[in-house]
């Protein structure tokens, strides 16, 4: 594997995360999530709690607002512009830091909590990340992660767009994985005293048209999907398969839209 392919696939990822308006999503998705982390997370005052691949800031600002002493990284600093302006409106503190989930710039054990909301998962190579994770955590501490499923509403979205995009490089694990209670187990239960739930992030738009619409213009994958298959000519067939797959995923009887989006929550204590 050369560093130079996985220096290009992460450079990709920094551009396709930085477009659109990553705020908007998180806000409408992450925002249900970040309470519940933060709950089976038992956070509280003075704890050292990182946040990898903390996009906007959504967990972190939550955590700092606890109390704790909190460090958010994202490879993505357009991200962290923007969670750093909402620290400040917070009037919080939070160290925001650019860097990778797959290797990062911590000592061993520096953290009492580490936490990720639909972030690391879609960092390519697993395996490094949770060796990362676990090496970042103090014993007897918690990681929290909460990870789309590949059955549920967001690994619909990304099967049926990779059905229509060239497929990722052998090396990148798919990220959907990370919502797979077999797979963490490989990755994670040597270092870690696993549980797992599952939940759901509900969804609620006016219609399909209007969900595919947001994503298309503020969710980064979304927009870069789109330019692609645009230029291609084939945009419009992939858009009538995620206006579909809402549709038949719709549990509103009022004309409106609200789909439960699944995600897998692990918690894991240090050994």
């Amino acid at each position: 594997m050369a560093t130079i392919d996985i220096d290009r696939l992460k450079a990709v990822h920094r551009r396709t995360w930085a477009t659109g308006d990553y705020a908007a999503v998180s806000d409408a998705i992450t925002d249900q999530v970040a309470p519940l982390v933060l709950e089976r997370g038992s956070v509280h005052a003075g704890q050292a709690v990182l946040d990898v691949a903390t996009g906007t800031g959504n967990v972190a600002l939550l955590a700092a607002q606890a109390g704790a002493v909190v460090t958010g990284i994202d490879l993505t600093p357009e991200l962290l512009q923007t969670a750093g302006r909402r620290a400040r409106a917070l009037e919080v503190t939070v160290d925001w830091a650019e860097g990778d989930a797959e290797q990062l710039p911590y000592d061993d054990a520096s953290f009492d909590r580490v936490f990720s909301a639909f972030g690391v998962q879609f960092a390519p190579r697993h395996e490094q990340v949770a060796a990362e994770l676990a090496r970042v955590c103090r014993p007897g501490g918690l990681l929290v992660l909460a990870n789309w499923t590949p059955e549920g509403q967001v690994g619909d979205l990304f099967r049926i767009m990779g059905r229509f995009l060239p497929p990722p490089p052998a090396f990148a694990s798919p990220p959907a994985l990370w919502g797979s209670e077999q797979h963490v187990r490989g990755l994670l239960g040597e270092q870690f005293e696993l549980t797992f739930e599952r939940a759901a992030a509900a969804l609620q738009f006016d219609s399909a048209e209007a969900y595919v619409a947001f994503m298309e213009t503020s969710y980064g994958p979304t927009i870069t999907a789109r330019e692609r298959l645009t230029d291609e000519g084939r945009w419009d067939a992939c858009r009538r398969e995620l206006v579909a797959m809402m549709e038949a995923r719709n549990e509103a009887a009022d004309g409106a839209l609200r789909v439960a989006a699944e995600y897998l929550l692990v918690v894991g204590r240090r050994v």
